[in-house]
């Protein structure tokens, strides 16, 4: 895949992330809490090296309940410590004993009843916990910590979202092609999603390459914290203040259906670089989705750090749809261990097929 560029330039510290699932700890923050009445029950459950399908296939499995009546929030991953909600939906006044799940990866926190279903993406967002260890150069990376407080980073999808070996974007590519025929619904939507999530990326990746944080006219920009937008067109001094205060924010497309939504240099950088990938456009269109934005940064919240030796905590908040791997990348070259270790694993297994 194409690299992206840096906001701040390549970090020059170097560390190692995920030695242990400790190291990475995510929370899940609900934007409510349950009602305790309904026929849906809503599960805080507190996982450890299981993935969220995992989960979901259990719970299905001990309510006896179809998988479909299982819904979750947000994907989460198996090599981390997550606190998730999950819901499942039992007619009727039948109360599962969900205490009996328990076990050295699963402790259901809490449970109750809520009268709506849990959807994709119904979340206000997720806090971390990141433990970075053998850090090579501390006092880079805490003058890197800072020029993030203030600045902020690229709001860049992770890696996660294209899966091993960029497989979501290849695999989504050749479905809207009509290469490949993919029946399952959710499988759909993971690899329309990574097809619409690296063109995204490489808007973003260009964007800052070429123009760095400077305004264009006609840019698109948002309501800090909503989805509301409007076309700067001028840029004005109320609206150049506005965009330092961070009351509104810089975007880049969601690309789909209908009128692009910025306009004059800022729609024509935009087409410049849509139209490197016409049969993803094409795709995506026809798929059915819709001309969507999104902010060009992303603000780690609460942002704090604790230091002992070479190793380093890093807390922070995120709102929903952001990545906690693209405030890493900013921060610190950082090898991921596990996914080191599955890469060598791979390799084993390709070599003893070879043989």
């Amino acid at each position: 895949m194409t690299p992206l560029h840096y906001l701040h330039g390549q970090p020059e510290a170097s560390a190692d992330l995920r030695t242990f699932n400790s190291d990475f700890i995510v929370q899940e923050l609900l934007p409510f809490l349950p009602t305790g009445e309904g026929e849906h029950h809503m599960l805080h459950i507190r996982k450890e090296g299981l993935n969220t399908a995992d989960v979901a296939r259990m719970l299905s499995s001990f309510a006896g309940v179809h998988p479909k009546e299982v819904t979750f929030a947000g994907q989460k991953d198996r090599h981390a410590i997550t606190e998730q909600w999950f819901g499942v939906r039992i007619p009727g006044k039948s109360m599962p004993d969900w205490q009996s799940l328990n076990s050295e990866q699963l402790t259901v926190l809490s449970s109750a009843r809520h009268g709506k279903k849990l959807r994709t993406g119904a979340l206000a967002g997720n806090r971390f916990t990141l433990t970075l260890r053998a850090v090579s150069d501390m006092d880079a990376l805490v003058r890197r910590i800072e020029l993030i407080k203030a600045t902020g980073v690229p709001n860049y999808f992770g890696e996660q979202r294209f899966g091993h070996d960029g497989k979501n974007l290849t695999f989504g590519r050749l479905m809207l092609s009509g290469r490949k025929k993919v029946k399952d619904r959710n499988k759909r939507s993971i690899y329309l999603s990574a097809v619409r999530s690296h063109l995204f990326n490489q808007l973003v990746s260009e964007r800052l390459r070429q123009h760095e944080l400077k305004t264009l006219e006609g840019d698109c920009v948002m309501l800090a914290g909503s989805k509301s937008y409007f076309v700067a067109n001028p840029w004005d001094e109320e609206l150049m203040a506005r965009l330092s205060q961070k009351d509104i924010q810089l975007s880049a497309p969601m690309w789909g259906r209908g009128q692009a939504l910025s306009e004059a240099e800022a729609l024509a950088f935009e087409q410049s670089v849509c139209h490197q990938y016409p049969e993803d456009l094409a795709g995506l269109e026809q798929a059915g989705l819709n001309q969507e934005r999104r902010p060009l940064l992303l603000m780690p919240q609460q942002l704090s750090y604790e230091i002992k030796d070479d190793v380093i905590v890093i807390k922070f908040a995120l709102p929903a749809g952001s990545f906690a791997t693209s405030v890493l990348r900013e921060l610190v070259n950082y090898q991921d261990v596990k996914e080191r270790e599955y890469q060598a694993r791979k390799a084993a297994a390709s070599e003893e097929a070879h043989d």
